[in-house]
């Protein structure tokens, strides 16, 4: 079944010639999206965290994507534009809350949806920092993937998981 924004955006392709790349990045996850599945980045550096989520997401239906660290999870979220962002605070060469602050400023970046998912009881510095969610450790799967889909519901960004 044809999509009804792929003409749309072939249209903003040809119309627009010097952002080529970053429309040809906007369009490849766009696609992965309207594929069934909606794209989750998750920035976490505990690599059993990272199995359970990967698990659990993909479970529910949704494509997976990791970053080791804030500045490569920055990266990833410029390239890929996922669906949704989820980050520890805690973890190496940029914490998730300036991820999510620089993403936030970022007119090119900031629809992604953040969810920051830590240990630490920090709610408020996460909705300071831009967060649209934050929830606590420990990894509860149906709280995680119920706000999840929750949060795509709220943006209209959810597939079909």
């Amino acid at each position: 079944m044809a999509k009804p924004n792929a003409p749309q955006r072939c249209a903003a392709t040809q119309t627009r010639p010097n952002e080529h790349l970053s429309t040809v990045a906007e369009e490849s996850a766009a696609t992965r999206r309207n594929d069934e599945r909606a794209l989750i980045l998750v920035v976490e550096r505990d690599q059993h965290v990272r199995t359970l989520e990967s698990f659990f997401l993909e479970q529910a239906g949704f494509a997976v994507e990791f970053a080791d660290d804030g500045v490569q999870g920055l990266e990833l979220a410029r390239r890929l534009r996922p669906a949704l962002l989820v980050s520890e605070i805690l973890v190496p060469r940029m914490d998730g809350l300036s991820v999510c602050q620089s993403l936030k400023a970022d007119p090119a970046t900031r629809q992604i949806v953040v969810l920051i998912f830590s240990i630490l009881a920090a709610g408020q510095r996460a909705h300071e920092a831009g967060a649209d969610g934050f929830l606590r450790k420990p990894l509860d799967d149906a709280l995680l993937i119920g706000t999840i889909e929750k949060l795509l519901a709220s943006r209209g960004q959810h597939g079909d998981s």
